[in-house]
């Protein structure tokens, strides 16, 4: 059954914010079992709002709508679908209170602009917003529905959860069934070159890919003439895919990779130190992003600067003197010192030229060099040369020096020294 993902606002459409909420919604209703055919971005502008919505509405079953709901000027959704409707605005009372309120709660009184978040066109099914002062609404045009919630991710996301999947899963056809699979350490078209002939192998099976710097997604999609049935062929599908990805293959879904990595030292009960330099503390941002990190992350030193690679981790002055900080040795030293001070299981430590400018004949910009501290005392070392502006090499930075932990913590054997 077709659904059509519909996002409103200016700020989209100049693109001054990045519109995440169409990509969750989509994901969202693909896993109930509907196929998304389209994206629309429309700006604040009640014409094009309008035209918009008349042609969406004649060639599709579900319609999903964020954004224009705020008090502003600019907000102009609900205006603009009600004279797409051909109907007047009317004030539901038990909204007004509502958004009274939740005003009162704070302290704060009211205003007339936010009064108008109340209106709805005539007939429209009110949605209501636990988390918000902006109330969604449903309508019905022929065959189909439509949907409209806030573009405040939180509140569309509780919302959309609460109120729209209730009413719309009865309506999906149920034969679709979808797997993401999270890979890193390929380029977009070596991994298609692997998958291919997947299609043929599998009749019924799509696959899609999405690039994020620097992981690629590979979207498994089937369809059946059952759930039961889509599900089993995307199943089969998937487990293709990930027996000629290997390794690759690091999760699935909404998977993280530093998620995936502190899962591995949770499962072995391991502990962890991190030596930074080149990264800048970036091995520790994305850990700690993760939801119960102190269960393993002992320690992220950033020893930027040659003295405190030596006064905080006791690298040697004479090991950086003659063999420069960006070297295995440094590296080794560095994990060697992180483990030492932190009581660690293990410790990762990196060193390295990020660029724009440091770069030499025999170290070029993006020559980085990492360590892993063992539990048995010897030490791993990888060198690597990454391409790409400062961000990108200290992103594949990161994730390598992370890869070589989630390596270790599967039993993949490293380069040893």
């Amino acid at each position: 059954m077709t659904c059509i993902v519909m996002s409103i606002g200016t700020e989209l459409t100049r693109g001054e914010l990045v519109n995440s909420n169409a990509a969750w919604i989509a994901a969202e209703l693909i896993g109930i079992g509907f196929e998304v055919t389209q994206h629309l971005t429309i700006d604040d502008d009640a014409g094009r709002i309008v035209d918009a919505f008349r042609r969406v509405a004649a060639g599709a079953r579900v319609v999903v709508v964020t954004g224009g709901l705020g008090p502003t000027t600019d907000d102009l959704t609900t205006e603009a679908i009600a004279s797409a409707l051909g109907v007047p605005l009317v004030r539901d009372e038990a909204s007004l209170e509502h958004i009274r309120r939740r005003f009162e709660k704070f302290g704060r009184v009211m205003t007339p602009s936010n009064a108008k978040q109340a209106d709805f066109p005539q007939g429209a099914d009110v949605l209501p917003n636990p988390v918000g002062t902006a109330p969604g609404f449903a309508v019905r045009v022929g065959d189909c529905v439509a949907y409209f919630m806030p573009g405040v991710p939180s509140e569309m996301k509780r919302m959309f959860e609460e109120q729209v999947v209730p009413r719309i899963r009865p309506l999906a056809p149920g034969n679709l069934f979808q797997i993401r699979l999270r890979t890193f350490g390929l380029p977009e078209s070596v991994v298609g070159e692997k998958l291919a002939g997947v299609e043929a192998a599998f009749p019924g099976a799509i696959l899609g890919y999405r690039a994020h710097f620097p992981e690629i997604e590979v979207k498994v999609l089937a369809r059946a003439a059952s759930h039961g049935a889509a599900r089993e062929l995307c199943e089969r599908t998937t487990n293709e895919v990930r027996a000629r990805l290997g390794a690759f293959v690091y999760g699935e879904g909404d998977d993280t990779f530093a998620g995936v990595v502190g899962r591995a030292l949770r499962a072995r009960g391991w502990t962890l130190a991190i030596a930074e330099s080149c990264t800048g503390g970036l091995v520790g941002h994305m850990l700690t992003r993760e939801p119960g990190a102190s269960d393993f992350l002992l320690l992220d030193a950033v020893t930027y600067a040659n003295s405190a690679k030596a006064r905080i981790l006791s690298v040697d002055e004479e090991t950086i003197r003659w063999h420069g900080a960006v070297s295995d040795e440094v590296a080794s030293g560095m994990a060697r010192g992180a483990k030492r001070i932190s009581g660690a299981t293990i410790a990762l430590s990196l060193t390295g030229i990020a660029g724009p400018s440091g770069g030499t004949e025999t170290k070029p910009v993006g020559t980085v060099h990492m360590a892993l501290a063992r539990p048995d005392g010897t030490t791993d070392v990888l060198q690597r040369l990454f391409q790409g502006d400062r961000l990108r090499i200290q992103t594949l930075a990161a994730y390598a020096g992370l890869q070589m932990v989630r390596e270790l913590c599967q039993n993949t054997s490293t380069h040893t020294s």
